[in-house]
């Protein structure tokens, strides 16, 4: 019997070996291009732990200065996405800061149409300051950890006081001001105004958020400092001038102003009890320049007066003869 020419069932069966081994094997693919998982992408603020934790990487100079270019790069970022001015004194203000990761975003308002994205406010924007601030510590750490005291370790130290001051972050302000002057200055020293600068950062957070007095005035001696407006508020501190403490808080920098903050609402609650005890009645107009702040606010406050429809503030009413 003949084999047909056509019948291409007896070549795939005599062959069987030839196209078994003509497929591809099955076995895993390998990984990289051809694995079907992309890799992770990793945020370069996060590829260091903390060196408090067992990281050894940040004690190299080289990944310190690497490092920093990224930080700096990423702060100056954020900055540039508020619009500068009032806009990134609002969003400093705004943020919720902590070392833990941002939260996730709230849902869209079940009032929003079907079918389009939400659009939230220009405020409403992932706050990745969390991370620079974390990434800052890392840094610090490093430095601290390879007893690094050069002019590098002195530029970093002074950018990451900067930032955690306007960002209101005092875990990390206090511990990287006092490294700066006292364990990097004697090695690398400050130039004048720069310790003046920082000096009087030190002063006004011992005067203004610790409310230790005696310690901001033997600092000040200490350093010999001569700035007129911090030692104006020290001034205004020990008496209680309140005039004179909002006068010099409009004259200060950004820096310094936020420092002053903490000491506002009691040089506040201290103005509007003498208020209270010297007047029946006052102007609104007058009640806002003395507390520094808008009715509304020291409504909020816990000030219980009563505002009448002319402008006038009933205080206390007098007692019946």
């Amino acid at each position: 019997m003949s084999r047909n020419p056509n019948d291409k069932s007896s070549s795939y069966s005599s062959q069987g070996t030839t196209t078994t081994s003509a497929r591809p094997p099955a076995r895993r693919g390998p990984s990289g291009a051809w694995s079907r998982f992309r890799p992770a992408v990793t945020d370069p603020l996060e590829v260091y732990g903390l060196p408090s934790k067992g990281e050894t990487r940040l004690h190299d100079y080289k990944a310190q200065e690497n490092y920093y270019t990224k930080i700096v790069e990423r702060y100056m970022k954020f900055c540039a996405s508020t619009g500068g001015g009032e806009g990134l004194e609002r969003a400093f203000a705004e943020l919720s800061v902590d070392d833990a990761p941002p939260s996730r975003p709230a849902e869209p308002s079940t009032e929003a149409r079907p079918g389009l994205p939400h659009r939230g406010s220009s405020t409403e924007r992932p706050n990745d300051m969390p991370t620079i601030l974390l990434a800052m510590r890392k840094l610090r750490e490093g430095i601290l950890g390879s007893r690094r005291r050069d002019q590098f370790a002195q530029r970093a130290y002074m950018f990451i006081i900067h930032a955690c001051i306007l960002t209101k972050h005092w875990e990390s302000y206090q511990p990287a001001l006092l490294y700066l002057l006292y364990s990097i200055h004697p090695c690398t020293p400050l130039s004048t105004p720069e310790v003046q600068e920082f000096v009087g950062y030190h002063i006004l957070d011992l005067g203004c958020r610790q409310y230790e007095l005696v310690d901001a005035l033997t600092v000040k001696l200490e350093f010999r400092h001569r700035d007129r407006k911090v030692n104006v508020v020290l001034k205004s501190l020990v008496h209680d001038d309140w005039v004179r403490f909002w006068r010099t808080r409009r004259a200060v920098d950004g820096y310094q102003r936020a420092i002053m903050e903490f000491a506002s609402e009691r040089m506040r609650l201290h103005a509007l009890k003498c208020v209270g005890k010297s007047y029946l009645n006052a102007d609104k107009a007058f009640i806002e320049r003395t507390g520094d702040a808008r009715w509304e606010d020291l409504v909020k406050g816990g000030v219980g007066w009563q505002l009448q429809e002319n402008g006038n503030v009933v205080i206390r009413k007098p007692k019946p003869k």
